[in-house]
């Protein structure tokens, strides 16, 4: 066990072995994108009270789930950076954050563009909206947190700690729906219950997720290579590779 973490703790080891992996996670992610996004858009039947503008929901689940899921992913690399001193950890860390903030404003921007013919306005500050654009704040402070500091383990130190300490806002947003009086519906999607839709809404809606986290997983993969490379940039491992392509 200790073995295989002090592998994945090598940028070298990760770099080389990731190679392999890389194309996979993208093709895989490319079809279930592909099949649920035409699944949902063009095959799956209107909502009986939405119509057609509750399709959004192929791109507002997906992407609210993936930014709750990059911040957690996050915390526990900036667990293993602060208590391990592993740098791929940080290195990984580095990579998700702009994805996760990405993520956040798709889910938040989508959630308002549906908002309009569901509950008759843009915004409102209901609690899982405002625990969302928390969850923004929170992604923009430790992207700039991390890029204030002259030096970069102080800057990974710092942002490890934003992280760790935002992570608590990840089950309030869970749970807002239901601590709270709250304007936003329950989950309309879990793996632990029956699903609350037809299988026919349902099924592209899972697809879609899948195809979420499997486009996070490649392009977490690729960000991470690159900046191993940059930090990695003067050891003997990376000169003879760039000699090796040049």
């Amino acid at each position: 066990m200790w073995g295989l973490i002090h592998k994945l703790g090598s940028p070298k080891w990760f770099y080389y072995r990731s190679a392999a992996l890389q194309p996979w996670c993208w093709g895989v992610a490319a079809v279930l994108l592909l099949v649920g996004s035409v699944w949902g858009l063009v095959f799956a039947p209107a909502d009986y009270q939405q119509g057609n503008s509750f399709r959004i929901i192929y791109v507002h689940v997906p992407a609210a789930f993936l930014a709750q899921s990059v911040f957690v992913a996050m915390a526990i690399s900036g667990l293993v950076f602060m208590v391990w001193k592993i740098k791929i950890a940080d290195m990984a860390a580095a990579a998700m954050a702009p994805l996760g903030a990405a993520m956040t404003f798709v889910a938040l921007f989508s959630g308002a563009v549906w908002g309009v013919p569901t509950w008759g306005t843009w915004w409102i500050w209901d609690a899982r909206l405002t625990s969302m654009l928390i969850l923004l704040f929170l992604y923009i402070g430790v992207i700039a947190l991390r890029g204030a500091f002259a030096r970069r383990d102080s800057g990974a130190r710092a942002a490890s700690v934003l992280t760790m300490v935002g992570v608590i806002n990840i089950p309030i947003i869970k749970y807002s729906v239901d601590w709270w009086y709250t304007l936003h519906q329950p989950a309309s999607f879990t793996l632990t219950s029956r699903p609350a839709m037809p299988m026919e809404m349902w099924l592209p809606l899972l697809i879609m997720v899948v195809g979420f986290y499997g486009f996070f997983i490649a392009l977490t993969l690729t960000r991470t290579r690159s900046e191993i490379l940059r930090r990695e940039a003067n050891t003997r491992w990376v000169k003879a590779l760039f000699e090796e392509v040049n």
